[in-house]
């Protein structure tokens, strides 16, 4: 049996919920956190090889999004990190737009740039990084030409 087009729903339900909220409106605009705006990632799961939903905060620039690897500060990757180490092809949804990208890790002067744009967009992102010995990984999310 296949499982290539197949979603499994995350297992944390706030993701969990977020994402049928998202579904259900059809625009992340219902979906946002304190406020804040959300992008919603679909993936493909490394282990099972189904597709995987996660919302995370929007941080645009140029028609380019920065993927923040947070997990709130804990001291390991969000399970999503592996996912588009493993194959970068993401579709996002911001808003009621769907549009492919695809994913790269960031360091160095590009991660310095984007980790403002990331904290302004979403200031706790700073605290999340005090609260962990790990530097938070980023993404950036270009499109597909």
């Amino acid at each position: 049996m296949s499982t290539e087009n197949e979603y499994a729903p995350s297992p944390t339900t706030w993701v969990r919920s977020a994402v049928e909220k998202i579904e259900e409106t059809g625009s992340t605009e219902s979906a946002g956190f304190d406020g804040m705006s959300v992008i919603l990632m679909t993936m493909r799961g490394v282990k099972s090889g189904k597709i995987r939903k996660v919302p995370v905060m929007r941080v645009e620039h140029d028609g380019v999004y920065a993927a923040v690897a947070s997990l709130g500060g804990a001291p390991k990757n969000p399970v999503w990190y592996n996912n588009l180490k493993a194959d970068p092809k993401v579709e996002v949804l911001d808003g009621t737009t769907t549009k492919q990208f695809v994913a790269r890790e960031i360091e160095g002067e590009e991660y310095d740039l984007w980790w403002k744009r990331s904290v302004a967009a979403f200031p706790t992102y700073a605290e999340y990084q005090k609260k962990t010995t790990r530097v938070i990984p980023q993404f950036v999310l270009e499109p597909v030409q």
